[in-house]
Protein backbone atom coordinates (compact mmCIF):
# COMPACT_ATOMS: atom_id res chain seq x y z
CA UNK A 1 0.00 0.00 0.00
CA UNK A 2 1.14 3.19 -0.54
CA UNK A 3 1.17 6.14 2.13
CA UNK A 4 1.62 9.84 1.95
CA UNK A 5 4.83 11.31 3.23
CA UNK A 6 4.00 15.00 3.93
CA UNK A 7 7.08 17.21 3.26
CA UNK A 8 7.46 19.60 7.01
CA UNK A 9 5.48 22.60 5.35
CA UNK A 10 2.40 19.90 4.77
CA UNK A 11 2.69 18.80 8.28
CA UNK A 12 2.23 22.20 9.11
CA UNK A 13 -0.72 22.98 7.32
CA UNK A 14 -2.11 19.55 8.92
CA UNK A 15 -2.02 20.82 12.09
CA UNK A 16 -3.67 24.54 11.09
CA UNK A 17 -6.53 22.35 9.32
CA UNK A 18 -7.09 20.08 11.84
CA UNK A 19 -7.01 23.01 14.59
CA UNK A 20 -9.08 25.31 12.35
CA UNK A 21 -11.77 22.20 12.11
CA UNK A 22 -12.30 22.07 15.62
CA UNK A 23 -9.40 19.38 16.09
CA UNK A 24 -7.61 20.99 19.56
CA UNK A 25 -3.84 21.11 19.21
CA UNK A 26 -4.03 19.56 23.01
CA UNK A 27 -5.44 16.79 21.59
CA UNK A 28 -2.61 15.77 19.22
CA UNK A 29 0.33 16.38 21.08
CA UNK A 30 -1.17 14.13 23.71
CA UNK A 31 -1.56 11.88 21.39
CA UNK A 32 1.98 11.95 19.99
CA UNK A 33 3.38 11.62 23.53
CA UNK A 34 1.40 8.40 24.35
CA UNK A 35 2.29 7.18 21.25
CA UNK A 36 6.08 8.27 21.84
CA UNK A 37 5.65 6.04 24.97
CA UNK A 38 4.67 3.06 23.45
CA UNK A 39 7.18 3.02 20.61
CA UNK A 40 9.89 4.25 23.55
CA UNK A 41 8.74 1.43 25.64
CA UNK A 42 9.10 -1.67 22.47
CA UNK A 43 12.54 -0.04 21.49
CA UNK A 44 14.08 -0.45 25.50
CA UNK A 45 12.48 -3.52 25.97
CA UNK A 46 14.28 -4.86 22.93
CA UNK A 47 17.47 -3.31 24.26
CA UNK A 48 16.66 -5.35 27.68
CA UNK A 49 15.77 -1.59 28.99
CA UNK A 50 12.87 -1.40 31.13
CA UNK A 51 11.35 2.29 31.75
CA UNK A 52 10.93 1.80 35.28
CA UNK A 53 13.71 3.59 37.23
CA UNK A 54 15.14 4.43 33.47
CA UNK A 55 16.76 8.22 34.43
CA UNK A 56 15.95 9.78 31.27
CA UNK A 57 16.98 13.13 29.90
CA UNK A 58 14.54 15.06 27.71
CA UNK A 59 16.00 17.71 25.78
CA UNK A 60 13.21 19.95 25.23
CA UNK A 61 12.78 23.12 22.25
CA UNK A 62 10.65 25.99 22.75
CA UNK A 63 7.91 24.65 20.07
CA UNK A 64 5.66 21.80 19.58
CA UNK A 65 8.49 19.12 19.23
CA UNK A 66 9.32 20.38 23.11
CA UNK A 67 6.16 20.16 23.91
CA UNK A 68 5.77 16.43 22.78
CA UNK A 69 9.21 15.98 25.01
CA UNK A 70 7.02 17.79 27.91
CA UNK A 71 4.11 15.56 27.64
CA UNK A 72 6.23 12.19 27.06
CA UNK A 73 7.79 13.46 30.52
CA UNK A 74 4.79 13.71 32.53
CA UNK A 75 3.92 9.65 31.25
CA UNK A 76 7.42 8.57 31.95
CA UNK A 77 6.93 9.96 35.05
CA UNK A 78 3.78 7.77 35.48
CA UNK A 79 5.56 4.71 34.00
CA UNK A 80 8.44 4.84 37.04
CA UNK A 81 10.60 6.38 35.14
CA UNK A 82 13.03 9.27 36.25
CA UNK A 83 12.65 11.94 34.39
CA UNK A 84 14.84 14.94 34.10
CA UNK A 85 13.82 18.47 31.17
CA UNK A 86 16.23 20.21 29.85
CA UNK A 87 14.87 23.62 28.70
CA UNK A 88 15.54 26.14 25.73
CA UNK A 89 12.76 28.65 26.87
CA UNK A 90 11.09 28.14 30.70
CA UNK A 91 7.71 26.97 30.77
CA UNK A 92 6.23 29.73 31.78
CA UNK A 93 7.03 31.58 28.89
CA UNK A 94 6.07 28.83 26.01
CA UNK A 95 3.19 29.46 24.53
CA UNK A 96 -0.19 27.08 23.23
CA UNK A 97 -0.16 23.47 23.62
CA UNK A 98 3.51 22.55 24.20
CA UNK A 99 3.58 25.37 27.06
CA UNK A 100 0.44 24.31 28.63
CA UNK A 101 1.79 20.60 28.62
CA UNK A 102 5.13 21.90 30.01
CA UNK A 103 3.56 23.90 32.98
CA UNK A 104 1.33 20.60 33.52
CA UNK A 105 4.04 18.54 33.56
CA UNK A 106 6.32 20.93 36.18
CA UNK A 107 3.59 20.79 38.24
CA UNK A 108 2.71 17.16 38.42
CA UNK A 109 6.42 16.51 39.52
CA UNK A 110 8.52 16.20 36.60
CA UNK A 111 11.96 18.18 37.45
CA UNK A 112 13.04 21.28 35.12
CA UNK A 113 16.17 22.39 34.71
CA UNK A 114 17.71 25.37 31.49
CA UNK A 115 19.87 24.36 28.98
CA UNK A 116 23.45 26.15 29.73
CA UNK A 117 23.43 28.91 27.08
CA UNK A 118 27.02 26.67 26.21
CA UNK A 119 25.25 23.77 25.18
CA UNK A 120 27.53 22.23 27.25
CA UNK A 121 25.98 19.25 29.38
CA UNK A 122 28.82 18.04 31.34
CA UNK A 123 28.12 20.02 34.66
CA UNK A 124 24.73 18.68 34.29
CA UNK A 125 25.36 14.80 33.44
CA UNK A 126 28.03 14.83 36.55
CA UNK A 127 25.09 14.64 38.56
CA UNK A 128 22.42 12.97 36.39
CA UNK A 129 23.31 9.64 34.30
CA UNK A 130 21.13 9.11 31.84
CA UNK A 131 20.06 5.79 30.77
CA UNK A 132 17.91 7.23 27.74
CA UNK A 133 17.80 10.48 26.15
CA UNK A 134 14.83 11.84 24.53
CA UNK A 135 15.53 14.52 21.82
CA UNK A 136 12.93 16.99 21.36
CA UNK A 137 14.87 19.98 20.78
CA UNK A 138 14.48 20.64 16.99
CA UNK A 139 11.55 19.27 15.08
CA UNK A 140 9.92 19.04 11.45
CA UNK A 141 10.10 23.55 11.22
CA UNK A 142 13.91 23.33 11.81
CA UNK A 143 16.15 24.83 8.76
CA UNK A 144 18.91 26.56 7.64
CA UNK A 145 22.13 25.80 10.18
CA UNK A 146 22.13 24.53 13.98
CA UNK A 147 23.58 27.42 15.92
CA UNK A 148 26.32 27.08 18.38
CA UNK A 149 24.31 26.16 21.65
CA UNK A 150 22.19 23.55 19.28
CA UNK A 151 25.82 22.11 17.78
CA UNK A 152 27.51 21.61 21.38
CA UNK A 153 24.14 20.24 22.32
CA UNK A 154 23.82 17.74 18.98
CA UNK A 155 27.34 17.01 19.79
CA UNK A 156 27.42 15.97 23.47
CA UNK A 157 24.23 13.70 23.03
CA UNK A 158 26.30 12.03 20.02
CA UNK A 159 29.14 11.79 22.67
CA UNK A 160 26.64 9.70 24.88
CA UNK A 161 25.16 7.48 22.42
CA UNK A 162 27.43 4.49 23.19
CA UNK A 163 26.54 4.84 27.39
CA UNK A 164 22.83 5.90 26.78
CA UNK A 165 20.11 5.23 24.25
CA UNK A 166 18.91 8.38 22.18
CA UNK A 167 15.54 8.04 20.79
CA UNK A 168 14.46 11.22 18.66
CA UNK A 169 10.89 12.79 18.74
CA UNK A 170 9.56 13.19 14.70
CA UNK A 171 13.04 14.70 13.53
CA UNK A 172 16.77 14.51 14.59
CA UNK A 173 17.65 17.59 15.91
CA UNK A 174 19.77 18.98 13.09
CA UNK A 175 18.70 16.53 10.27
CA UNK A 176 16.59 18.79 7.34
CA UNK A 177 13.10 17.40 7.34
CA UNK A 178 12.52 17.69 3.60
CA UNK A 179 16.45 17.04 2.33
CA UNK A 180 17.68 14.53 4.76
CA UNK A 181 20.76 16.48 5.31
CA UNK A 182 22.54 17.11 8.74
CA UNK A 183 22.76 20.77 9.09
CA UNK A 184 25.80 20.77 9.31
CA UNK A 185 25.69 17.79 12.10
CA UNK A 186 22.42 16.24 13.48
CA UNK A 187 21.97 13.88 16.41
CA UNK A 188 22.71 10.26 15.67
CA UNK A 189 19.55 8.10 17.35
CA UNK A 190 18.95 4.22 17.70
CA UNK A 191 15.53 5.54 17.14
CA UNK A 192 13.22 7.85 16.15
CA UNK A 193 9.54 8.11 16.36
CA UNK A 194 8.22 10.46 13.64
CA UNK A 195 4.39 11.22 14.22
CA UNK A 196 1.57 10.56 11.71
CA UNK A 197 3.75 9.85 8.21
CA UNK A 198 7.06 9.93 7.49
CA UNK A 199 9.00 13.12 6.46
CA UNK A 200 10.82 12.49 3.32
CA UNK A 201 14.05 13.86 4.82
CA UNK A 202 13.72 10.39 6.88
CA UNK A 203 13.42 8.38 3.82
CA UNK A 204 16.61 8.87 2.47
CA UNK A 205 19.34 5.87 2.56
CA UNK A 206 21.98 8.78 4.03
CA UNK A 207 19.38 9.80 6.66
CA UNK A 208 19.19 6.03 8.48
CA UNK A 209 22.66 7.12 10.31
CA UNK A 210 20.76 9.98 12.22
CA UNK A 211 17.17 8.67 12.55
CA UNK A 212 18.27 4.75 13.95
CA UNK A 213 15.26 2.63 13.29
CA UNK A 214 12.14 4.96 12.09
CA UNK A 215 8.92 4.00 13.73
CA UNK A 216 5.64 5.99 12.18
CA UNK A 217 3.14 6.17 14.67
CA UNK A 218 -0.44 7.92 13.62
CA UNK A 219 -1.81 10.96 15.85
CA UNK A 220 -5.43 10.80 15.00
CA UNK A 221 -4.61 13.53 12.44
CA UNK A 222 -8.53 13.52 10.71
CA UNK A 223 -8.24 10.95 7.16
CA UNK A 224 -10.54 14.40 5.65
CA UNK A 225 -7.77 17.10 6.45
CA UNK A 226 -5.17 15.11 4.81
CA UNK A 227 -7.15 14.38 2.08
CA UNK A 228 -8.08 17.69 1.25
CA UNK A 229 -4.21 18.63 1.42
CA UNK A 230 -2.22 15.84 -0.43
CA UNK A 231 1.18 15.18 0.88
CA UNK A 232 3.68 15.76 -2.33
CA UNK A 233 5.75 12.56 -1.65
CA UNK A 234 4.74 9.00 -1.15
CA UNK A 235 5.78 5.69 -0.26
CA UNK A 236 5.14 1.59 -0.64
CA UNK A 237 5.13 0.18 2.55
CA UNK A 238 5.48 -3.67 3.08
CA UNK A 239 2.86 -3.87 5.56
CA UNK A 240 0.16 -5.84 5.28
CA UNK A 241 1.78 -7.97 2.68
CA UNK A 242 0.19 -11.38 2.18
CA UNK A 243 -2.91 -9.92 4.15
CA UNK A 244 -6.26 -10.74 1.24
CA UNK A 245 -6.93 -7.23 0.56
CA UNK A 246 -3.70 -7.04 -1.46
CA UNK A 247 -2.68 -10.14 -2.86
CA UNK A 248 -4.57 -11.13 -6.31
CA UNK A 249 -6.37 -14.31 -6.28
CA UNK A 250 -5.43 -16.57 -8.91
CA UNK A 251 -8.29 -15.69 -10.94
CA UNK A 252 -7.50 -12.23 -10.82
CA UNK A 253 -4.15 -13.30 -13.18
CA UNK A 254 -4.45 -12.96 -17.30
CA UNK A 255 -5.42 -16.13 -18.67
CA UNK A 256 -4.24 -15.77 -22.03
CA UNK A 257 -0.54 -13.86 -23.07
CA UNK A 258 -2.04 -11.03 -24.76
CA UNK A 259 -3.75 -9.71 -21.74
CA UNK A 260 -0.50 -9.83 -19.38
CA UNK A 261 0.92 -7.40 -21.96
CA UNK A 262 3.73 -7.10 -25.13
CA UNK A 263 6.63 -5.41 -24.58
CA UNK A 264 9.11 -4.53 -27.81
CA UNK A 265 12.93 -3.73 -26.19
CA UNK A 266 14.71 -1.45 -28.72
CA UNK A 267 18.09 -1.81 -28.29
CA UNK A 268 21.43 -3.34 -28.79
CA UNK A 269 24.73 -2.32 -30.85
CA UNK A 270 27.22 -4.19 -31.74
CA UNK A 271 29.53 -4.03 -28.75
CA UNK A 272 26.37 -3.97 -26.25
CA UNK A 273 24.11 -7.12 -26.82
CA UNK A 274 23.75 -7.76 -23.47
CA UNK A 275 21.70 -5.06 -22.33
CA UNK A 276 18.43 -5.23 -24.51
CA UNK A 277 18.85 -8.89 -23.15
CA UNK A 278 19.03 -7.94 -19.96
CA UNK A 279 15.92 -5.53 -20.56
CA UNK A 280 13.76 -8.13 -21.96
CA UNK A 281 14.43 -10.76 -18.86
CA UNK A 282 13.32 -8.05 -16.48
CA UNK A 283 10.46 -7.46 -18.76
CA UNK A 284 9.50 -11.27 -18.45
CA UNK A 285 9.81 -11.76 -14.89
CA UNK A 286 7.95 -8.96 -14.16
CA UNK A 287 5.02 -10.56 -16.06
CA UNK A 288 5.15 -9.88 -19.97
CA UNK A 289 3.07 -11.75 -22.00
CA UNK A 290 4.90 -11.14 -24.80
CA UNK A 291 8.35 -10.17 -25.74
CA UNK A 292 9.71 -8.72 -28.69
CA UNK A 293 13.34 -7.01 -29.17
CA UNK A 294 14.25 -4.70 -32.16
CA UNK A 295 17.99 -4.17 -32.58
CA UNK A 296 20.65 -3.77 -35.84
CA UNK A 297 20.89 -7.24 -37.75
CA UNK A 298 24.63 -6.98 -36.95
CA UNK A 299 23.98 -6.97 -33.39
CA UNK A 300 20.98 -9.53 -33.67
CA UNK A 301 22.69 -12.84 -33.71
CA UNK A 302 24.25 -12.68 -30.00
CA UNK A 303 20.46 -11.48 -28.95
CA UNK A 304 18.70 -14.09 -30.51
CA UNK A 305 20.84 -16.73 -29.48
CA UNK A 306 20.64 -16.03 -25.97
CA UNK A 307 16.91 -15.23 -25.63
CA UNK A 308 14.52 -17.47 -27.00
CA UNK A 309 11.53 -16.52 -25.46
CA UNK A 310 11.59 -13.53 -27.61
CA UNK A 311 10.46 -12.59 -30.81
CA UNK A 312 13.26 -10.48 -32.90
CA UNK A 313 13.25 -8.08 -35.56
CA UNK A 314 16.17 -7.34 -37.68
CA UNK A 315 16.96 -3.49 -38.52
CA UNK A 316 18.88 -2.83 -41.58
CA UNK A 317 22.14 -0.58 -41.16
CA UNK A 318 21.68 2.76 -42.97
CA UNK A 319 24.58 4.90 -44.53
CA UNK A 320 28.19 4.55 -43.94
CA UNK A 321 27.23 1.89 -41.48
CA UNK A 322 25.16 3.69 -38.92
CA UNK A 323 23.52 0.76 -37.07
CA UNK A 324 20.57 2.79 -36.02
CA UNK A 325 18.61 5.95 -38.11
CA UNK A 326 15.14 6.65 -39.09
CA UNK A 327 14.46 4.83 -42.22
CA UNK A 328 14.04 1.48 -39.47
CA UNK A 329 10.99 2.59 -38.36
CA UNK A 330 9.36 0.91 -41.98
CA UNK A 331 10.30 -2.46 -40.39
CA UNK A 332 9.08 -1.62 -37.16
CA UNK A 333 5.44 -0.46 -37.74
CA UNK A 334 3.34 -3.68 -37.28
CA UNK A 335 5.16 -4.44 -33.87
CA UNK A 336 4.83 -0.88 -32.47
CA UNK A 337 0.97 -1.11 -33.80
CA UNK A 338 1.25 -4.28 -31.90
CA UNK A 339 2.25 -2.84 -28.41
CA UNK A 340 -0.61 0.23 -28.99
CA UNK A 341 -3.19 -1.59 -26.97
CA UNK A 342 -1.43 -3.40 -23.48
CA UNK A 343 1.85 -2.67 -24.58
CA UNK A 344 5.03 -0.68 -23.58
CA UNK A 345 8.49 0.18 -25.83
CA UNK A 346 12.30 0.29 -23.88
CA UNK A 347 14.19 2.00 -25.92
CA UNK A 348 17.87 2.71 -25.02
CA UNK A 349 19.40 -0.25 -23.69
CA UNK A 350 22.87 -1.34 -25.19
CA UNK A 351 22.37 1.95 -28.17
CA UNK A 352 25.12 3.38 -27.89
CA UNK A 353 25.77 7.34 -28.35
CA UNK A 354 27.33 8.21 -31.73
CA UNK A 355 25.99 5.80 -34.33
CA UNK A 356 22.45 7.84 -35.21
CA UNK A 357 20.36 6.61 -32.20
CA UNK A 358 18.84 10.64 -32.28
CA UNK A 359 17.80 10.05 -35.27
CA UNK A 360 16.17 6.68 -34.57
CA UNK A 361 14.59 8.01 -31.43
CA UNK A 362 13.06 11.11 -33.17
CA UNK A 363 11.37 9.24 -35.55
CA UNK A 364 10.19 7.12 -32.79
CA UNK A 365 8.50 9.89 -30.63
CA UNK A 366 7.45 11.90 -33.91
CA UNK A 367 5.39 8.29 -34.88
CA UNK A 368 1.62 8.98 -34.98
CA UNK A 369 0.01 6.96 -32.07
CA UNK A 370 3.13 5.37 -30.24
CA UNK A 371 2.76 3.38 -27.52
CA UNK A 372 4.11 4.24 -24.39
CA UNK A 373 7.98 4.15 -24.45
CA UNK A 374 10.14 3.74 -21.24
CA UNK A 375 13.62 5.81 -21.77
CA UNK A 376 16.61 4.31 -20.80
CA UNK A 377 20.10 4.48 -20.94
CA UNK A 378 21.38 5.62 -24.49
CA UNK A 379 17.90 6.56 -25.19
CA UNK A 380 18.37 9.19 -22.17
CA UNK A 381 21.40 10.42 -23.50
CA UNK A 382 20.16 11.22 -27.19
CA UNK A 383 17.37 13.43 -25.64
CA UNK A 384 20.27 15.35 -23.30
CA UNK A 385 22.02 15.87 -27.03
CA UNK A 386 18.47 17.21 -28.46
CA UNK A 387 16.58 18.86 -25.93
CA UNK A 388 13.49 19.68 -28.39
CA UNK A 389 12.79 16.37 -28.30
CA UNK A 390 11.73 16.79 -24.62
CA UNK A 391 8.80 18.36 -26.64
CA UNK A 392 7.41 15.11 -28.33
CA UNK A 393 7.25 12.98 -24.60
CA UNK A 394 3.74 12.34 -23.21
CA UNK A 395 2.27 11.63 -19.76
CA UNK A 396 1.99 7.73 -20.75
CA UNK A 397 6.17 7.88 -20.95
CA UNK A 398 8.20 7.03 -18.32
CA UNK A 399 12.21 8.28 -18.03
CA UNK A 400 15.04 6.31 -15.67
CA UNK A 401 18.24 8.52 -15.24
CA UNK A 402 21.16 7.30 -13.14
CA UNK A 403 22.85 10.58 -11.80
CA UNK A 404 25.38 10.78 -14.44
CA UNK A 405 22.39 10.86 -17.17
CA UNK A 406 20.44 13.23 -15.22
CA UNK A 407 23.72 15.30 -15.13
CA UNK A 408 23.60 15.55 -19.00
CA UNK A 409 19.87 15.97 -18.98
CA UNK A 410 20.04 19.23 -16.71
CA UNK A 411 23.43 20.59 -17.89
CA UNK A 412 25.21 19.85 -14.47
CA UNK A 413 27.24 17.00 -12.73
CA UNK A 414 26.34 13.96 -11.35
CA UNK A 415 28.25 15.24 -7.73
CA UNK A 416 25.24 18.14 -8.31
CA UNK A 417 22.90 15.77 -8.45
CA UNK A 418 23.51 13.53 -5.67
CA UNK A 419 23.91 16.92 -3.49
CA UNK A 420 20.15 17.26 -3.33
CA UNK A 421 18.21 14.52 -5.10
CA UNK A 422 14.95 15.73 -4.77
CA UNK A 423 16.01 19.26 -6.40
CA UNK A 424 17.53 17.00 -8.88
CA UNK A 425 14.44 15.48 -9.47
CA UNK A 426 12.02 18.45 -9.52
CA UNK A 427 14.46 19.75 -12.17
CA UNK A 428 13.89 16.85 -14.07
CA UNK A 429 10.17 16.71 -13.95
CA UNK A 430 9.92 20.37 -15.34
CA UNK A 431 11.63 19.19 -18.28
CA UNK A 432 8.55 17.47 -19.60
CA UNK A 433 5.22 16.10 -18.99
CA UNK A 434 6.40 12.08 -18.51
CA UNK A 435 7.29 10.46 -15.19
CA UNK A 436 10.42 11.00 -14.33
CA UNK A 437 12.64 8.22 -11.94
CA UNK A 438 15.82 9.20 -10.04
CA UNK A 439 17.70 5.94 -9.70
CA UNK A 440 20.19 5.37 -7.18
CA UNK A 441 19.82 5.06 -3.13
CA UNK A 442 16.14 6.40 -2.06
CA UNK A 443 15.39 6.09 -6.32
CA UNK A 444 12.90 9.19 -6.52
CA UNK A 445 9.55 8.74 -9.11
CA UNK A 446 6.78 11.13 -10.69
CA UNK A 447 5.40 13.49 -12.62
CA UNK A 448 4.96 16.81 -12.54
CA UNK A 449 2.04 17.86 -11.13
CA UNK A 450 1.75 14.46 -8.75
CA UNK A 451 3.25 12.90 -6.09
CA UNK A 452 6.54 11.98 -5.87
CA UNK A 453 7.11 8.30 -4.39
CA UNK A 454 9.69 7.76 -2.56
CA UNK A 455 12.01 4.65 -2.13
CA UNK A 456 13.83 4.24 0.71
CA UNK A 457 15.97 0.97 -0.02
CA UNK A 458 19.68 0.46 -0.16
CA UNK A 459 20.28 -2.27 -1.48
CA UNK A 460 23.81 -3.12 -2.56
CA UNK A 461 22.86 -6.47 -4.68
CA UNK A 462 22.01 -3.64 -6.99
CA UNK A 463 25.13 -1.66 -7.45
CA UNK A 464 26.10 -4.06 -10.36
CA UNK A 465 26.48 -3.29 -14.19
CA UNK A 466 23.06 -4.30 -15.89
CA UNK A 467 20.65 -3.74 -13.11
CA UNK A 468 19.40 -0.58 -14.86
CA UNK A 469 18.44 -2.17 -17.72
CA UNK A 470 16.48 -4.98 -15.75
CA UNK A 471 14.59 -2.17 -14.15
CA UNK A 472 13.66 -0.41 -17.40
CA UNK A 473 12.92 -4.05 -18.72
CA UNK A 474 10.63 -3.96 -15.31
CA UNK A 475 9.00 -0.80 -15.88
CA UNK A 476 7.85 -1.72 -19.36
CA UNK A 477 6.17 -4.94 -18.91
CA UNK A 478 4.11 -3.15 -15.58
CA UNK A 479 3.64 -0.24 -18.19
CA UNK A 480 1.89 -2.75 -20.87
CA UNK A 481 0.12 -3.94 -18.05
CA UNK A 482 -2.42 -1.30 -18.73
CA UNK A 483 -1.21 0.65 -15.46
CA UNK A 484 -0.10 4.29 -15.44
CA UNK A 485 3.01 5.38 -16.21
CA UNK A 486 3.28 6.82 -12.56
CA UNK A 487 2.28 3.71 -11.00
CA UNK A 488 3.88 1.78 -13.42
CA UNK A 489 7.30 3.99 -12.23
CA UNK A 490 6.93 3.51 -8.74
CA UNK A 491 5.90 -0.24 -8.36
CA UNK A 492 8.57 -1.20 -10.79
CA UNK A 493 11.27 0.41 -8.44
CA UNK A 494 10.04 -1.32 -5.59
CA UNK A 495 9.85 -4.74 -7.50
CA UNK A 496 13.33 -4.12 -8.55
CA UNK A 497 14.78 -3.09 -4.72
CA UNK A 498 12.74 -6.17 -2.86
CA UNK A 499 14.52 -8.48 -5.77
CA UNK A 500 17.83 -7.26 -4.99
CA UNK A 501 16.79 -7.38 -1.66
CA UNK A 502 16.04 -10.84 -1.66
CA UNK A 503 19.99 -11.91 -3.00
CA UNK A 504 21.06 -10.58 0.17
CA UNK A 505 20.36 -14.60 1.73
CA UNK A 506 21.76 -16.44 -1.11
CA UNK A 507 24.60 -13.26 -1.42
CA UNK A 508 25.24 -11.90 1.25
CA UNK A 509 28.57 -10.40 0.53
CA UNK A 510 27.17 -8.93 -3.48
CA UNK A 511 28.93 -11.14 -6.14
CA UNK A 512 25.39 -11.44 -7.90
CA UNK A 513 24.84 -10.28 -11.41
CA UNK A 514 21.72 -8.55 -13.41
CA UNK A 515 20.57 -12.04 -14.30
CA UNK A 516 20.01 -12.89 -10.84
CA UNK A 517 18.27 -9.53 -9.82
CA UNK A 518 15.43 -10.28 -12.26
CA UNK A 519 15.17 -14.00 -11.56
CA UNK A 520 14.54 -12.88 -8.40
CA UNK A 521 11.36 -10.34 -9.40
CA UNK A 522 8.90 -12.78 -9.48
CA UNK A 523 9.47 -13.92 -5.47
CA UNK A 524 9.04 -10.60 -4.74
CA UNK A 525 6.34 -9.55 -6.95
CA UNK A 526 4.45 -12.27 -5.09
CA UNK A 527 5.56 -11.28 -1.94
CA UNK A 528 4.36 -7.60 -2.22
CA UNK A 529 0.72 -8.15 -3.69
CA UNK A 530 0.26 -5.13 -5.59
CA UNK A 531 -2.72 -4.11 -6.97
CA UNK A 532 -3.81 -5.57 -10.67
CA UNK A 533 -4.27 -3.02 -12.75
CA UNK A 534 -7.38 -0.59 -12.88
CA UNK A 535 -7.54 -0.45 -8.83
CA UNK A 536 -7.01 2.09 -7.18
CA UNK A 537 -4.33 2.35 -5.01
CA UNK A 538 -4.84 2.47 -1.60
CA UNK A 539 -3.22 5.52 0.42
CA UNK A 540 -3.18 4.44 4.23
CA UNK A 541 -2.19 6.23 7.44
CA UNK A 542 -1.08 3.36 9.79
CA UNK A 543 1.75 2.82 11.66
CA UNK A 544 4.79 1.55 10.33
CA UNK A 545 8.50 1.21 10.59
CA UNK A 546 11.00 1.37 8.43
CA UNK A 547 13.86 -0.71 9.83
CA UNK A 548 13.91 -3.76 7.35
CA UNK A 549 14.62 -1.17 3.88
CA UNK A 550 18.20 -0.90 4.48
CA UNK A 551 20.43 -3.89 4.36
Amino acid sequence: MFVPVPAPAEMALWDALALERGLPGDVLMENAAREALSALRSVAAARGMPLRGARVLLLMGSGSNGGDAACLARHLLDEGARPLVLFARAPGRMRGAAGRFARLARGLGVPFRPLPASGDLSRILSAFVPDIIADGLLGTGFHGELRTRELNLVRNVNALRRAALVFALDVPSGLDGLSGLPRPEAVRAHATVTFQAAKPGLTVPGAREFTGDLLVRPIGMPRRVMESAPASFVMWTGENEGSGNLRRPSSAFPRHKGEAGRVLIAGGSADMTGAPRLAALGALRAGAGLLAVAAPEGALPPIRAGLPEAVTHSLPAGQGGREWHAGQMAALRDPLAACRVRGAVVIGPGMGRNNGAGEFLRALLEEPGRPPLVLDADALFALAAEPELFGLLTARDVLTPHPGEAAALLGMTAAEVQADRFVAHARLRALAPACWVLKGEGSLSGAAGGPVCLSPWSVPQLAVGGSGDVLAGVIGALLASGRDAASAAALGVELHARAGAALAKTWPERGNGPREIADAVPVALAAMGIPHPGEEMEISCAAYELRAYFN
